[in-house]
């Protein structure tokens, strides 16, 4: 869609910005891919359901796939267009990415989309590293009561606004990247 975009608005910058977005889109879904791969060998299945079932029988896979949940987390970053993997809209160098062109609810329409990506690769790292819904330290939760659903959405919910708190916290923090730097880091 974004390279689509870059093209359709009739400007080379917007084209430039738009065939960035799409090369790094294309490099960093292959680490996030690749990165859970060892998620769905450990709980059995594809199912969001029984990832956090079998995370609420042991441990979380944070601790024995940290190196699973850094990739991605960092190919998360990238694939949300965040800081430091922010290049498709870089102001300093390409106006202003693959928008140039677009205005109100069409220039809207990108960020909307661009933060509910955020909250579904948040919610995609509760789930599939973080035990999803499970109360950590106690088994109450699943005994599936009124109050203990609630509770258990409450606990999502949590989790989940603390990974958004953390995403915008790193774009607060840390530098952007050379282009040449970041797909150097995708393909690595």
């Amino acid at each position: 869609g974004i390279a689509l975009a870059g093209w359709s608005s009739n400007s080379k910058y917007a084209l430039l910005g738009g065939l960035r977005a799409g090369a790094q889109m294309i490099s960093y879904e292959v680490a996030m891919g690749l990165s859970l791969i060892p998620v769905l060998l450990m709980s059995g299945n594809v199912s969001f359901s029984s990832i956090v079932a079998h995370q609420q029988a042991g441990t979380w896979y944070v601790l024995p796939l940290f190196l699973s949940f850094f990739i991605f987390l960092v190919a998360g970053f990238a694939e949300t267009n965040r800081l430091p993997f922010d290049l498709p809209e870089a102001e300093s160098e390409l106006i202003a990415g693959y928008h140039t062109e677009y205005s109100a609810m069409k220039f809207s329409f990108f960020f909307i989309a661009e933060y509910a990506n955020v909250v579904t690769v948040c919610c995609m790292v509760s789930t599939l590293f973080f035990g999803g819904w499970d109360i950590p330290f106690t088994s109450w939760d699943e005994s599936g009561g009124v109050l203990q659903t609630l509770a258990t959405w409450l606990m999502f919910f949590l989790k989940v606004l603390f990974w958004v708190f953390v995403v915008m916290w790193i774009r607060w923090t840390l530098p952007r990247f050379r282009y040449d730097q970041l797909m150097a880091l995708g393909w690595k």
